[in-house]
């Protein structure tokens, strides 16, 4: 078993983004296996396809810049590399993230290209069971629960590779707690 400890940017505005559509700009991931070992990473910028333009404020937020999507490939491919990374098909995984956004955000990048979405339904959400594991009053975001953790933030907040290299120190810490 391996755990996909992931991490999404995705297009954004001040307000509401213009079509009603956010489209992931970055995929960044580790992998761990069943005894907290890291097995690999996985880091690639997505051009988006509805809304092609970063705005001022995404890049400010996420520090991606428009040449870095203007450069990447489109969803399907980065999603079928990702898939191949994993290895969707010789090993099973369970797909882990820091709440349920990106895992909405994904079926959602699915849904808008017509891709398959049954490679996402082994999925776990480490923020809501680490709330729960550490009765914990309030629920708290990544850094100020890296933090509490004992442990640094390291490379740039709002970067998918930096916020699930970072999350994936809280999953390995508690490797044998999770429920899945």
């Amino acid at each position: 078993m391996n755990f996909i400890v992931y991490d999404l940017e995705a297009t954004c505005w001040m307000g509401r983004p213009p079509g009603g559509v956010n489209e992931i700009i970055e995929i960044g991931a580790v992998k761990v296996n069943r005894y907290g070992e890291v097995l690999g990473t996985f880091n690639k910028f997505v051009k988006p396809h509805v809304n092609p333009y970063l705005s001022h404020f995404c890049t400010k937020l996420t520090s991606i810049q428009q040449s870095d999507v203007d450069r990447a490939q489109k969803f399907d491919m980065v999603s079928e590399q990702f898939q191949e990374w994993i290895d969707i098909w010789d090993e099973d995984y369970i797909l882990c993230a820091w709440g349920d956004a990106d895992i909405r955000l994904l079926r959602g990048d699915c849904k808008l290209h017509k891709l398959d979405e049954d490679w996402l339904d082994n999925y776990l959400n480490i923020k809501q069971q680490y709330h729960s594991l550490v009765n914990a009053a309030r629920k708290t975001g990544l850094k100020a629960t890296i933090k509490r953790e004992g442990f640094q933030f390291t490379g740039i907040q709002h970067r998918a590779i930096a916020d699930a290299e970072n999350t994936a120190k809280i999953f390995i810490k508690y490797i044998d707690m999770w429920r899945y």
